[in-house]
């Protein structure tokens, strides 16, 4: 009943921002599991430093801009704790995938090292967890 009284200016924002998570999330699922795959072919650490730079942050970008473009256009989830539920997500989320980024670049550079790989799996996991959360809140509302 509430889409229908959205108006039309709402909806470009709004797509934006669900098209950045969901690119969000699958970038960053696709980095986990190349990231865990590394051990058994070595020439995975590549693929997970490109799809981190080339793929995660900008479609983080994405989603946390159209995110708060939408924000600032509705007041809809004024006052509501799925929202700040999604802007945690989105500001941690920076600060893992800088450490990311920073840790796959070390790992193509020192390929005889294993650990900053496994750490881009972790960190890329913990991120995927948290981006699952946010959508079960941003999308289910509880509480609301």
């Amino acid at each position: 009943m509430l889409a229908i009284l959205r108006p039309d200016s709402w909806n470009l924002p709004l797509f934006l921002h669900v098209l950045g998570a969901a690119a969000v999330t699958g970038a960053t699922a696709a980095t986990f599991v190349a990231a865990i795959s590394v051990g058994r072919w070595p020439w995975l650490r590549l693929v997970v430093a490109r799809t981190l730079l080339l793929a995660v942050f900008p479609s983080w970008l994405l989603m946390r801009l159209a995110g708060a473009w939408e924000d600032s256009r509705s007041s809809i989830g004024d006052g509501s704790g799925w929202l700040d539920v999604g802007y945690l997500v989105g500001d941690a989320g920076f600060v893992l995938l800088l450490l990311a980024m920073i840790l796959g670049a070390v790992g193509v550079r020192r390929p005889q090292k294993l650990w900053p790989v496994r750490a881009v799996a972790v960190l890329s996991g913990v991120y995927l967890v948290a981006l699952l959360v946010a959508m079960f809140a941003m999308s289910g509302k509880p509480g609301s």
